[in-house]
């Protein structure tokens, strides 16, 4: 099992991880989860701190993971906690590339939600049923430091400049409106 690392946010380190990670998304208009986000998001744990942030209750970042394992059944590609406030975000990130979120179907006027998409989002849904299921475990507090703690699960995958504005109004629908355990 891999275990958190104690990290501090650091707003300087975050300004230049932000300048890097801009230069990876100029870098190329599509980028692989496994050879471009995975391994810049390990090296830079000021912007995964930021990350973790997306979460309202998140409010300092001093715990990190990288391909956490979720009790043997699922893996996160990243986990960022609170200590204090035993909140965390459950990161997963997929491709951004130009059929990431949506895919043009011949004979569709509306383009469907990607393969990787839904793998994406449903890949959440596990996790948060199995937190939910594992809360108030002698194994959850092993791995949380606590039998309860406040989470989200966040999909990061894609490239604005690929959405028209009804694939924009759509994906943003669904981020207001679809919920997995009332969040």
């Amino acid at each position: 099992m891999k275990e958190f690392t104690h990290i501090s946010f650091n707003v300087a380190d975050c300004r230049k991880e932000l300048r890097k990670f801009q230069r990876l998304l100029n870098s190329s208009d599509e980028l692989s989860e496994q050879r471009d986000l995975l391994p810049f998001f390990r090296k830079n744990p000021s912007l995964c701190a930021l990350i973790g942030q997306l979460h309202p209750m998140l409010m300092v970042p001093d715990l990190v993971a990288h391909e956490y394992d979720l009790f043997g059944d699922f893996t996160c590609d990243l986990v960022i906690g609170d200590s204090v406030r035993q909140t965390f975000c459950f990161v997963e990130f997929e491709d951004a590339k130009k059929d990431s979120i949506f895919q043009k179907t011949s004979g569709r006027a509306t383009s469907k939600w990607s393969n990787r998409f839904e793998q994406g989002f449903s890949q959440i849904v596990d996790w948060m049923y199995k937190l939910a299921d594992m809360e108030k475990s002698d194994a959850f507090e092993t791995r949380f430091g606590t039998r309860s703690i406040d989470f989200m699960g966040v999909l990061i995958i894609g490239r604005d400049k690929y959405l028209s504005a009804s694939e924009n109004r759509r994906l943003k629908w669904r981020e207001k409106f679809v919920l997995i355990n009332s969040q």
